[in-house]
């Protein structure tokens, strides 16, 4: 479907900020679906304003919202043009990509727990190394309370060991695996059935991580976390 056939999903009598966010949503879902391809111009302000029924400052906010994103550039003076988001995006467009998808592709499944296990593995290696003996004995008893519930509560198994893996992302001490984690964890709780089909069931491998961040092992607490996360990839391989 192109712009010109925006049309037929056009919301009358939008205002205000739901104004802006229908213009962003409906401008956004076409461009990562390729309906506005990379280097397309995107309508005048006029153009779009008249579509959407909203004034040209809503449509002057959607816009900038899109080039935050990176997903258009805005050209003062000349045509304002779509750009190629797999190499202007960031983590925020992977977000879109989600929540714009029921069932989200193969490979944007993949992607966001391949990138998990590579975050996982170095930030647990890290929080050996970094943490306090204080702060490790505390990963240790969230990793034996995530443990107990394998195979026993999965709403309880979820909630600790998603709170298991926050502190040890602080405990690696690097605000870049925070930040990053943070939008895994939401893009992975977006889908409730892409939790469940990468939910932990190897109680031991849990205690076992816990245990070698503990112990202040930083080999093997590498070892022990690549053993629990890369399997998971192989679930969304085609």
């Amino acid at each position: 479907m192109g712009f010109h056939q925006l049309g037929g999903i056009h919301r009358q009598g939008v205002r205000g900020n739901a104004a802006r966010a229908g213009v962003h949503d409906l401008l956004r879902a076409e461009i990562l679906d390729g309906s506005l391809a990379p280097g397309d111009a995107v309508p005048s302000e006029r153009v779009l304003a008249e579509r959407f029924g909203v004034n040209r400052h809503a449509v002057r906010e959607a816009l900038k919202r899109l080039q935050e994103a990176g997903l258009i550039e805005i050209r003062q003076g000349g045509s304002t043009r779509v750009l190629n988001w797999r190499d202007t995006g960031g983590l925020p467009v992977l977000l879109d990509l989600l929540s714009d998808n029921l069932d989200p592709p193969v490979e944007i499944a993949r992607s966001v727990v391949e990138m998990r296990a590579s975050i996982g593995v170095d930030a647990a290696r890290h929080c050996a190394g970094r943490a306090s003996a204080g702060k490790r004995r505390e990963i240790e008893t969230l990793a034996d309370t995530a443990a107990g519930f394998v195979g026993v509560d999965d709403e309880k198994l979820d909630l600790a060991f998603g709170i298991f893996w926050e502190a040890i992302i602080v405990g690696s001490d690097n605000i870049a695996y925070r930040l990053a984690f943070n939008s895994l964890m939401k893009a992975v709780l977006l889908k409730s059935e892409m939790a469940r089909r990468i939910r932990p069931s190897n109680a031991p491998l849990i205690r076992d991580l816990g245990q070698a961040i503990g112990a202040g092992d930083q080999e093997r607490t590498a070892e022990v976390a690549r053993a629990m996360l890369e399997p998971d990839i192989k679930v969304f391989e085609a």
